[in-house]
């Protein structure tokens, strides 16, 4: 498939899971996993992962029937963003948690760091083997971040965040090699917690995620954000980290913009780089009408060129109801529509105006 010329159109990763595979209500219930959550499941062990597989296809076909040009396999397969990844490295004991105090005040269990991080082996693999073989669209790969991971875990090894980043950012650069060499097309790094604890990040999330992004070929992106909108209501209208992303090698940062009604004026701070613009706030009961998304892709190409943005939805849509989530997509695609339509009107009256 042919991506449009401007605006294609992707979203941040998760897609909601169908209530037949997932305890949603036990989902809501809870803070974000951070530890296995095995409970959420409603298929058993030996049929699931033929039912994640059924759940991925319908992700796949809902965002193609919405009209999203870069499509991901909807993270159907996790307990949340990061848990999956997190927990397969070496080095993290899992059985014995420890807790601390999460993003939205509430006690929340974290692995514990018990020895070297090192990448097992493949996590994402058959993931994305099965999304390539089920689309033809272009794909993109999430993967959590270094200095998120550091933040959701105990270290008891390192006695040093900076070095357990840097190391967690080993083992993603090793997954991140391997899926853009079995078919990538682009790879998403979630950093959510890089607003969470900005003056942490200010001291070494760079270093991290330059390390995680090393000899990464193609597009990459940098995913930062206050938090899934069915949990952190109240949002602030300005990040506290964008200046220090316009230095990191990611050639894409990818913000939230909708729901905190963000002061685009920020993206001056990132005129290098291309951006996931956030159109969906994920937050709001009823769906946007395609004008309204065109309406906020408008605003940000007052601050950013067409030729480096991207439409997408604030957050991960995980938390959604399905019909809710796919209206929500096909406003994003048709509103991308429109506005593409209105710059190659402008660009044909331009050709057409006469000299002198």
């Amino acid at each position: 498939m042919q991506l449009p010329a401007l605006l294609p159109t992707t979203v941040v990763g998760s897609y909601p899971q169908p209530d037949w595979l997932v305890d949603r209500a036990l989902l809501r219930s809870r803070t974000v996993p951070r530890v296995r959550a095995s409970e959420i499941w409603r298929v058993p062990a030996a049929l699931l992962e033929a039912a994640q597989d059924d759940a991925t296809l319908l992700a796949i076909r809902d965002m193609e029937r919405a009209g999203i040009d870069i499509i991901t396999d909807g993270e159907i397969r996790r307990e949340s963003y990061s848990n999956r990844f997190a927990l397969s490295v070496d080095g993290i004991d899992v059985d014995n948690p420890a807790e601390v105090v999460g993003r939205t005040g509430r006690r929340t269990q974290v692995p514990r760091i018990v020895g070297p991080i090192r990448r097992r082996g493949p996590v994402e693999l058959r993931d994305l083997a099965f999304l390539r073989r089920n689309t033809k669209r272009p794909v993109k790969v999430t993967l959590p971040g270094p200095f998120t991971m550091t933040q959701q875990a105990c270290d008891e090894f390192y006695g040093d965040a900076a070095e357990a980043a840097l190391a967690y950012a080993a083992a993603v650069n090793e997954e991140a090699r391997a899926l853009k060499a079995a078919g990538a097309d682009v790879i998403q790094l979630d950093e959510p917690w890089m607003e969470e604890r900005p003056d942490a990040a200010w001291r070494y999330a760079l270093a991290a995620l330059n390390r995680a992004l090393a000899g990464i070929p193609g597009p990459t992106v940098v995913h930062v954000c206050f938090g899934y909108a069915a949990i952190v209501h109240d949002k602030p209208a300005a990040y506290a980290v964008l200046p220090l992303l316009a230095d990191c090698i990611a050639g894409q940062i990818s913000i939230e913009a909708a729901q905190p009604g963000l002061d685009l004026g920020v993206l001056r701070d990132l005129s290098a780089k291309t951006i996931l613009l956030g159109v969906l706030d994920l937050g709001r009961e009823s769906v946007e009408s395609a004008e309204e998304v065109a309406a906020r892709i408008r605003r940000g190409l007052e601050h950013v060129d067409a030729a480096r943005l991207i439409p997408a939805p604030d957050c991960g849509m995980k938390y959604l109801p399905r019909d809710r989530a796919f209206g929500k997509l096909r406003a994003l695609a048709d509103g991308a529509a429109i506005v593409r339509a209105e710059l190659a009107g402008s660009a044909a009256i331009s050709r057409a105006a006469p000299c002198g």
